[in-house]
């Protein structure tokens, strides 16, 4: 049976968290003296309110959480999070459509990076802040904090993280899962923490500053500048963030022995190796384009297709150039990376990098089956073996992910969009992208999607940030049998 009152505590708790940081928001909008601050005052006390009496409403619950109990909360959370996060935005007028204003506001907690705003720049600070916040506290994910706390309430937060981390399988830094969580958020604070000082170094404000750190460190994407990265002429910005891009987008375990200076396992990780090949062989190759054939100097070609392709790959979504205007060739790269993701167990998203190499890995070991049919030839990563339920649940990921992307494309196109724009729509927000290619390129948005296709995109932004199966697994009859 499952424990209702345990969810109601839970998300009585989160809402009160959601509550404390549109207070934050609220305190930065009175700051600048914006228009926004009643709305965010406004949705804080409702916040607290709905989550004070979630609380009382769950009374003396059992204090445990099993599997079900933790596929139900991590779903909801986004869900009720985004519910919540954009009422400030119609509260205000700044997005006056409710659809509008959850959609911008579950891009943001998925990390997807994806805007219907035309005029970023007219948006109250307080807003724009609380737009980057979502990003940020979605990145390393809602839940991987709250099981750092759950635990002074006597709640137990493993099921939690095994449904929320993203990955094959989750990362433990610590035996307790909630110095896990503890240790993952203190490199995330380092690292956006650091990035806000090298880019105010670099000729950002403050404000800025914070606003693109979040939002690089949660490969979310969201800007402040409606040209995104491409307001800031400057290579030492760019180059700031290009870094900042790849960190968030590698294993935060490996960054973890990284500034214990174990360097070693850095580099012996396979993943990582094939995470930084495909950077540099995606680099190389869009750069000899740019060059060749577009005219720009070695140093603007290195760094622009640099940009992309990290920006791409680690599913952040920022823009120093509109890639539809370069050669359908590049841009074909491009869309391919939309497929790749960052690291598993980093803020990225889409299939993710450790997911790809297995796949290579067991394509290859197949073929030597096949010669071999009496041999027993197992697939490794980092020298051990991988067990045949991993390749299989590994397998089933991506059939999934391509039916998926395939009937959404479909459902998509059946809006009168066409098949570019739909692939890429779908690719962006599926993989947590945010800019496709086709009219929701990275010099367009998603303003012009009709509403039932922006809560579909919604939807596919969900899942897609929940590893598939958290979502899916819900709408198994089996789920819910007792």
């Amino acid at each position: 049976m499952i424990n209702r009152k345990i969810i109601f505590q839970v998300m009585g708790l989160l809402l009160l968290i959601e509550g404390f940081f549109l207070g934050i928001s609220s305190v930065v909008s009175l700051y600048y003296g914006q228009s926004d601050f009643f709305a965010l005052i406004i949705t804080t006390g409702i916040c607290i309110v709905t989550g004070i009496l979630l609380r009382l409403a769950a009374g003396n619950a059992e204090k445990y959480i099993n599997k079900r109990e933790g596929y139900i909360i991590v779903s909801l959370v986004w869900v009720v999070f985004s519910l919540f996060g954009a009422l400030p935005f119609v509260i205000s007028g700044a997005i006056p459509s409710y659809t509008d204003a959850f959609f911008e506001t579950i891009s943001g907690f998925t990390t997807t990076g994806a805007s219907i705003l035309n005029d970023i720049e007219a948006m109250p600070k307080g807003l724009l802040f609380w737009r980057s916040l979502t990003q940020w506290l979605g990145g390393m994910g809602i839940i991987v904090l709250s099981i750092a706390i759950l635990p002074m309430f006597g709640i137990g937060g493993m099921q939690l993280f095994i449904a929320e981390v993203p990955g094959p399988t989750p990362d433990k830094l610590h035996p307790r899962v909630k110095e896990t969580a503890k240790r993952l958020w203190g490199i995330y604070i380092l690292f956006t923490v650091a990035e806000i000082i090298l880019l105010k170094i670099g000729g950002m404000n403050w404000f800025d500053a914070v606003n693109h750190s979040f939002t690089t460190m949660a490969t979310g994407g969201y800007s402040t500048k409606q040209a995104s990265i491409a307001h800031y002429d400057s290579p030492f910005i760019h180059y700031v963030i290009i870094v900042f891009m790849f960190l968030a987008g590698t294993n935060f375990t490996l960054s973890y022995f990284a500034l214990h200076l174990k360097f070693g396992k850095v580099f012996k990780n396979e993943e990582f190796r094939y995470y930084l090949g495909f950077v540099v062989l995606f680099t190389v190759a869009i750069s000899i384009v740019l060059w060749h054939y577009e005219g720009y100097n070695p140093e603007k070609s290195f760094r622009d297709s640099l940009f992309q392709v990290v920006s791409i790959l680690t599913t952040t979504g920022f823009a120093t150039v509109d890639y539809m205007q370069w050669m359908p060739f590049v841009v074909v790269m491009i869309f391919a990376l939309m497929f790749f993701g960052g690291s598993a167990g980093s803020t990225g998203g889409s299939i993710k990098i450790v997911r790809v190499t297995l796949l290579l890995k067991n394509s290859y070991q197949e073929l030597k089956r096949i010669i071999h049919p009496n041999a027993v030839i197992p697939v490794r990563i980092n020298g051990k073996s991988v067990p045949a339920q991993i390749i299989s649940n590994i397998l089933a990921f991506v059939v999934f992910y391509m039916m998926i992307s395939i009937i959404s494309t479909i459902i998509i196109s059946s809006l009168g969009y066409d098949v570019e724009t739909s692939l890429g729509a779908v690719a962006a927000t599926l993989g947590n992208i945010g800019p496709g290619i086709g009219m929701v390129g990275p010099a367009e948005n998603y303003s012009h999607i009709p509403v039932f296709g922006k809560w579909f995109l919604s939807f596919l932004m969900l899942i897609g940030r929940l590893e598939l199966f958290t979502v899916l697994v819900l709408f198994s009859p089996a789920f819910w049998k007792k």
